[in-house]
């Protein structure tokens, strides 16, 4: 069996400048991923895709591998996740390297763990295609406003009155990786291919890091995290 990790760095984080390689909590943010991937033992090679050479030294003193730098194409504001897995295989196959399972894990996503990776794999089984990490919507969107103006509007005006226990649970992205058959995601232009299944995570363990905010608070849960480890 023979597996990649893709950890897509680019330079050019505008929100949370060199948002990649910044620190977080005493080490570089890009560590925690590329620890994780290798710890789980999963992979024959963990590579982080990137167009900055600092990026790529970081990635390489963690222990990563960079064995070609990303497009000048695939590293501005417009270029997709799956534009980069894309190239990366791409990039493999001219060197006759083919995968039969991939973990796109992002570079900001210190709350990964190599037994959620492990888990995941495991469910890469003949009827599914992919495994995505996914988190339960702490209010029910259902209920969720839109603004007109100065005023507030229901989106779903439908359930104004509904009690939020009657309404259907949802989920997001936990913004932590993708894991799938390469084929599958390659045929059908998506990371969410036919037969997506998934891992659900808590709260405590997932944060969306955008903004310094995000940053602060997903410190915080970091340290939570781990006081309930120990």
């Amino acid at each position: 069996m023979s597996n990649l990790c893709i950890i897509p760095a680019r330079g050019g984080s505008k929100r949370i400048p060199r948002k990649n390689i910044k620190s977080f909590l005493g080490k570089p943010i890009i560590a925690y991923s590329i620890e994780a991937a290798l710890m789980s033992n999963l992979f024959d090679e963990v590579m982080v895709s990137t167009d900055d050479k600092e990026i790529a030294s970081i990635a390489v003193k963690y222990g990563a591998k960079v064995p070609f730098l990303r497009s000048k194409e695939n590293s501005d504001d417009f270029a997709t996740t799956f534009d980069v897995i894309k190239e990366s295989l791409d990039n493999y196959n001219r060197q006759g390297k083919l995968f039969e399972h991939v973990c796109c894990l992002y570079p900001c996503a210190p709350f990964v763990t190599s037994v959620s990776l492990k888990n995941a794999l495991l469910k890469l089984n003949d009827e599914s295609q992919a495994v995505i990490p996914i988190v339960r919507f702490s209010f029910p969107v259902q209920r969720a406003f839109k603004i007109r103006g100065t005023y507030l509007k229901y989106i779903y005006p439908e359930f104004e009155k509904s009690r939020s226990q009657d309404l259907e649970v949802t989920y997001h992205d936990a913004g932590q990786y993708y894991f799938f058959k390469p084929q599958a995601i390659l045929n059908q232009k998506t990371l969410m291919p036919t037969n997506t299944t998934f891992i659900e995570l808590d709260e405590l363990h997932v944060q969306d890091i955008d903004t310094e905010m995000d940053w602060k608070l997903a410190e915080l849960k970091y340290q939570l995290s781990q006081n309930e480890i120990s």
